[in-house]
């Protein structure tokens, strides 16, 4: 069945999927060595501070051109016209969005120039003269990088089309190359401003150049093209904004639980952002990985009308997605301490604010399996080229969020660690409630679909509870035998060994009930040991 479908999506989603949360993964090991380099060059002072100000009002015109929402609106309609042979209208689409949207980011860059004085004025009063001159002088070099992110994420659209991950997603990698490179090399010369130029240069090899010569050698056409009433433009233009609100809705979570989290002692807002960016670790690799990977096929079976092939792939997909989220689950809830003592405590940073950020881990780790599990069924919604849904559903849950913000920081009194679990509370609710509303909306097709995720999920859930039960008595043992040593290296010790041992428990238990994912990962593991 597995074969079958994937025939029908004209690629392996699979080894896709595998491909994708690779890159992923290297990239954040790339970003960890990045704030290292900036560590270890300029430690933390009013340097760095003008360094990440400077990105401030570059992320906001990201956000304002829709960023990766404009690819990903463009990708299911520039997929329909491929998949029904009209090659020169799909390079129509995409030469009309990308004159569009160029031309309007280049106008906007060099306006906001023009004003970055002003705007870090607006943003950061705080700031004293010599902090806002830097900032000012690196947000002028970074704001460029904005066009290349725009225009790289329209070609790598095109590309997701045709079934080719490779170069999209080395793209993130060579970003935080450039950003090395100017911390080693630029800053030598340039001083801080050298990380500015670094992200300029990764931001245009990675999102201009490497797609561009892929582009080159795979097939292109594009020319300058305004004419804006085309019906596949304005199709891309009317999915944009729905995609952009549903995409950030993760963003603006963390924004409420600022407000929220303003009113509670010091250092709860920093707990929560540390604790959010754990669990994002996971969820980008394996969430958001698979869902980039099956994306190109759920718009290509949405494109054929092959209903029971897009059932089959999204199904897939989603036992894919929690069969590898649920273990990261209960290592989170049972590593939390270690992980956060890891990657934190040096230097200012006490064990009990360590504490802080383990206890808002593990209440963001419960809702793990929502938030990865959704970035795949709103992409569903998009390969049908319905962007309004998810946004409603999502707004919808938004106003639910705020009144449980309140009952976990007053009658119920949870502080931090009730905000982060308001937002997994919201987080499943959504996910639920998305999917409910997908399946229905997906027509009964003629190919018949796999297993029903009842059982799949009691089954993968018992051996995640025992994976958890191995996990917490190994841990449990490890800290009472071992003898007190340096902390971060004694927790480090611990949690690889937890994490190797409980891990292999969970595969060997679900091969023995015969879960079918087992096979693909053993797969996986073959071929890299290979």
């Amino acid at each position: 069945m597995q074969d079958k479908v994937e025939r029908s999506a004209g690629y392996s989603w699979a080894r896709a999927s595998a491909l994708m949360m690779g890159a992923i993964f290297a990239s954040r090991v790339l970003g960890m060595l990045r704030d290292t380099v900036i560590a270890f060059r300029f430690g933390q002072n009013e340097l760095t501070d003008a360094y990440r100000a400077a990105f401030q009002l570059p992320d906001l015109l990201f956000f304002m051109v829709a960023g990766g929402a404009l690819s990903s609106s463009l990708m299911p309609v520039f997929s329909g016209y491929w998949e029904q042979g009209r090659k020169e209208e799909a390079w129509r689409v995409f030469s009309i969005v990308a004159s569009i949207m160029v031309s309007l980011t280049t106008v906007l860059v060099l306006l906001l120039i023009l004003l970055a004085p002003w705007a870090v004025t607006l943003m950061f009063p705080g700031f004293d003269a010599s902090r806002h001159a830097l900032t000012t002088h690196m947000t002028r070099i970074v704001l460029p990088a904005q066009i290349c992110f725009l225009l790289g994420g329209l070609m790598m659209a095109t590309l997701y089309a045709r079934k080719h991950f490779l170069v999209p997603a080395l793209g993130p990698n060579i970003y935080n190359l450039g950003i090395i490179f100017g911390g080693l090399v630029l800053s030598l010369s340039l001083g801080i401003a050298g990380l500015a130029w670094g992200a300029l240069l990764g931001a245009f090899v990675g999102s201009v150049l490497m797609p561009l010569l892929a582009m080159r050698r795979l097939g292109s056409a594009f020319r300058l093209d305004f004419c804006w009433r085309h019906e596949g433009a304005r199709q891309v233009f009317r999915l944009m904004l729905p995609v952009m609100f549903g995409l950030s809705l993760p963003g603006i979570y963390m924004l409420i639980l600022r407000v929220f989290a303003s009113w509670l002692p010091p250092g709860a807002i920093s707990a929560l952002d540390n604790a959010n960016r754990q669990m994002q670790a996971p969820l980008g690799i394996i969430g958001q990985g698979i869902a980039l990977a099956v994306f190109p096929a759920l718009t290509t079976l949405a494109a054929r009308s092959e209903w029971g092939a897009l059932r089959t792939t999204l199904q897939r997909g989603l036992r894919l997605v929690w069969f590898l989220t649920l273990p990261a689950t209960a290592l989170l809830l049972v590593l939390a301490e270690d992980i956060s003592r890891v990657l934190l405590q040096y230097g200012k940073f006490t064990p009990a604010d360590t504490q802080m950020v383990a206890s808002a881990l593990r209440a963001f780790a419960l809702g793990l399996f929502a938030w990865s599990g959704q970035a795949l069924v709103a992409r569903g919604f998009f390969a049908l080229r319905d962007s309004l849904t998810p946004v409603l559903i999502g707004s919808l849950v938004t106003v639910l969020f705020v009144p449980l913000c309140w009952l976990a920081m007053y009658p119920l009194r949870l502080g931090h660690v009730g905000l982060a679990l308001a937002t997994s509370i919201a987080a499943t609710v959504q996910m639920v409630w998305m999917l409910g509303v997908l399946w229905r909306r997906i027509p009964a097709g003629d190919t018949a679909t796999s297993a029903p995720l009842t059982g799949f999920l009691l089954t993968t859930g018992s051996a995640t509870v025992a994976m958890g039960a191995v996990a917490y008595a190994l841990h449990w043992g490890l800290h009472a035998a071992l003898p007190p040593f340096q902390v971060n290296l004694r927790s480090l010790l611990i949690g690889l060994t937890v994490a190797s041992v409980s891990l292999w428990a969970y595969l060997l238990l679900c091969r023995a009930w015969r879960v079918q994912e087992t096979e693909y990962v053993f797969r996986v593991l073959k071929r890299t040991a290979g």
